[in-house]
């Protein structure tokens, strides 16, 4: 079976560490808030000034004054710390975090991410993302695999305007999981029910297979 954007999330979490700064992106990877490990020491940050988001509210903890760069309502916890734009952008530029996950219309096995500029639809531009994309430490992608036309998002060459060169290192999907390394991609893990042959039709650039690749264990 596919993963829905929460099962996306849910293994993403399992590539956080203790100690680790994150930030999540819009989208799927907001999710990721959810399913930290219990006991892990992990302190998400948002641009928009807030390190220390905890998981999405429920109802009657919403709070419309706190929310992150993405305009979701959040939770923060003990400890967290509230500050200006240019400060938190400081902390990307500096080098501080630690992983970042964004959402993506494509990626290229060269590691090139496109997920800002969507086709015929006025965009104020890429926000936050060109500098996660030039200066955190490790970038993972969650995305489903192909398009709603059936179309690999997994290719040889953007075709939309790029947000990093060569920056990418992991992506989660729908259907696997698959790093990018100097060759290109390979797949690491297939979800669940997923066959190898159906990852390898629905991706259009190169992906090299082990003889046995496992499933996720979520």
């Amino acid at each position: 079976m596919t993963l829905d954007k929460n099962g996306i999330a849910k293994r993403i979490a399992q590539e956080l560490r203790d100690g680790y700064y994150v930030n999540l992106g819009i989208g799927i990877p907001t999710l990721v808030a959810n399913y930290i490990p219990e006991g892990m020491d992990v302190t998400l940050h948002s641009e928009n000034g807030l390190l220390g988001i905890g998981p999405f509210p429920t109802k009657d903890k919403v709070d419309a004054d706190l929310i992150n760069a993405g305009k979701q309502t959040v939770t923060f916890v003990e400890g967290a710390s509230f500050f200006d734009s240019a400060e938190s952008f400081g902390m990307i530029r500096g080098g501080h975090v630690d992983l970042t996950v964004l959402g993506a219309f494509e990626v290229t096995d060269q590691g090139d991410i496109s997920s800002w500029k969507v086709p015929g639809k006025l965009v104020k531009g890429m926000g936050g993302a060109m500098d996660l994309v030039a200066a955190a430490k490790n970038i993972i992608v969650a995305m489903q695999h192909t398009d709603r036309e059936g179309n690999s998002k997994l290719l040889k060459a953007c075709t939309l305007p790029l947000t990093g060169v060569k920056c990418v290192k992991k992506i989660v999907t729908d259907l696997a999981v698959i790093e990018v390394n100097e060759t290109g991609f390979k797949l690491v893990e297939r979800a669940p029910g997923v066959s190898v042959d159906e990852i390898l039709s629905k991706t259009a650039a190169p992906l090299a297979v082990d003889d046995d690749v496992p499933e996720m264990n979520l």
